[in-house]
């Protein structure tokens, strides 16, 4: 017997975890409600709206439209604009795509930049999801898996984004992606920029030189606040990997009222249970 024949068997034999269907429907169900909550943020955000004129992006090879009348920031005295620049929903052989990208406009190389970086994630955002969908389709398959049943599966691909705040020349704005099948990812990138000195803001800008002190109290402050009285929570110590201290790449952004929020990837301080954990720095 032949080597490809032998490799059929295999396949052929591999068991079906009889949990697989209840896992594969709870992951659908999970990323659709994900969906629908990105869609209710976009819905609201449009309503606003005043205008939009329609293009094809050949650059994304989903044919999406480009929004470019919307804009979620108000023009600053001629500075700037945070706008809609890709909107469309469709949904193409399985997958589900949700998504809003925006685009700086301003005369800068900070802004060139932003929408450079912001497009390069996008694009590697979709090139991610339609491998990890092709690597699902196929290891579906090859346990067993029939047509009928395929049918069923659909996965959820979503980019949005937030402004939290603009005052004078600065802005502070969230892109977030995100996949919802078998498994729910999210990543969440933090922009918050200043446009008349044309560059990144940091921490230390807003919070001053004790910037680092001032960020630990604080947040060490709101996790030992989490733990309940049996003495559980969430968060991990710093021996399980939990937090320790913020750092020049930690993610923030800024509130309207003025409050520094300091961010953190889902699992890298507390359970997944805790989300993406965000703490206000008073």
């Amino acid at each position: 017997m032949n080597e490809f024949k032998r490799a059929k068997e295999d396949y052929d034999n591999i068991p079906i975890p009889q949990e697989l269907d209840a896992r594969v429907r709870a992951g659908i169900q999970e990323g659709r409600a994900l969906c629908r909550a990105r869609r209710g943020r976009m819905v609201r955000r449009w309503g606003a709206a005043a205008a939009c004129f329609v293009l094809m992006l050949a650059g994304l090879n989903l044919s999406p439209t480009i929004a470019k009348a919307a804009a979620d920031v108000p023009l600053l005295g001629g500075l700037f604009q945070v706008l809609t620049f890709v909107d469309y929903e469709k949904t193409e052989d399985g997958i589900h795509y949700d998504v809003s990208v925006p685009q700086v406009e301003a005369e800068s190389g900070l802004a060139e930049r932003v929408n450079a970086a912001i497009q390069e994630k996008v694009d590697a955002h979709l090139a991610k999801a339609q491998q990890d969908w092709d690597d699902y389709r196929e290891a579906f398959f090859a346990t067993g898996g029939t047509e009928e049943e395929w049918a069923d599966r659909e996965m959820d691909v979503i980019v949005d984004y937030e402004v939290k705040s603009q005052s004078g020349s600065r802005v502070s704005f969230v892109v977030t992606f995100a996949e919802g099948w078998v498994a729910s990812m999210e990543e969440r990138y933090y922009y918050n920029l200043d446009l008349a000195e044309n560059r990144d803001l940091a921490l230390r800008d807003y919070l001053g030189e004790d910037w680092v002190e001032t960020c630990n109290a604080s947040i060490q402050k709101q996790i030992d606040a989490s733990v309940d009285e049996e003495g559980f929570t969430l968060f991990f110590t710093p021996e399980e990997g939990g937090f320790t201290t913020v750092d020049e790449n930690t993610g923030f952004y800024i509130r309207e009222d003025g409050t520094v929020v300091v961010c953190f990837p889902e699992y890298s301080i507390a359970a997944g249970a805790a989300g993406m954990p965000e703490f206000p720095i008073n």
